[in-house]
């Protein structure tokens, strides 16, 4: 009685032991396929730093200038030249605004706005998103205890930000 047993419960641990390899080579294999590019979350400074390659590839240029802040928690960007946004509408300039909730790309077309991406800053989640084209774009960036509203709108053709934090 105890051979058999003893033959059970190592049968089991051999199933157990050969389930678990096999799961831990299938991830292994597929790798980074399950959450892709996609899944990356990127900060400030990488979206800048590619926002500047993509401009340095697409031929010499203007750099678009960040937003400055007009009063506290309110930012617009400056109407300073940009560079044509590659894979975009390619009729306005790419703005770049860094908020503690997160970054956002807009562009222009006349006084039509549009949001080219959005990251949230560590801490904070995507929570809605008007993403144009519209006469305004908006993305909120939600927070543990608060959340911050980003608004976009086209003035002279150029992407002009503000944002406004609120305590949850």
């Amino acid at each position: 009685m105890r051979r058999r047993t003893g033959f059970a419960v190592a049968g089991w641990l051999l199933a157990a032991l050969a389930a678990t390899g096999t799961g831990l080579a299938a991830v292994q294999v597929i790798g980074a396929g399950l959450t892709g590019p996609a899944g990356e979350v990127r900060s400030p400074d990488e979206v800048a730093r590619a926002l500047a390659a993509s401009s340095a590839s697409a031929g010499p240029g203007p750099a678009t200038s960040p937003g400055t802040p007009t009063s506290p928690g309110a930012t617009t960007g400056s109407p300073g030249p940009g560079t044509p946004a590659p894979g975009g509408t390619g009729h306005g300039p790419r703005q770049l605004l860094s908020t503690p909730g997160g970054t956002v790309v807009a562009e222009c077309d006349g006084r039509t706005v549009w949001l080219a991406s959005w990251t949230p800053a560590q801490g904070y989640r995507v929570g809605e998103v008007e993403r144009g084209p519209d006469d305004d774009a908006e993305v909120t960036f939600h927070g543990s205890d608060q959340r911050i509203e980003v608004e976009v709108e086209c003035i002279a053709g150029r992407p002009v930000p503000t944002w406004k934090k609120n305590d949850d």
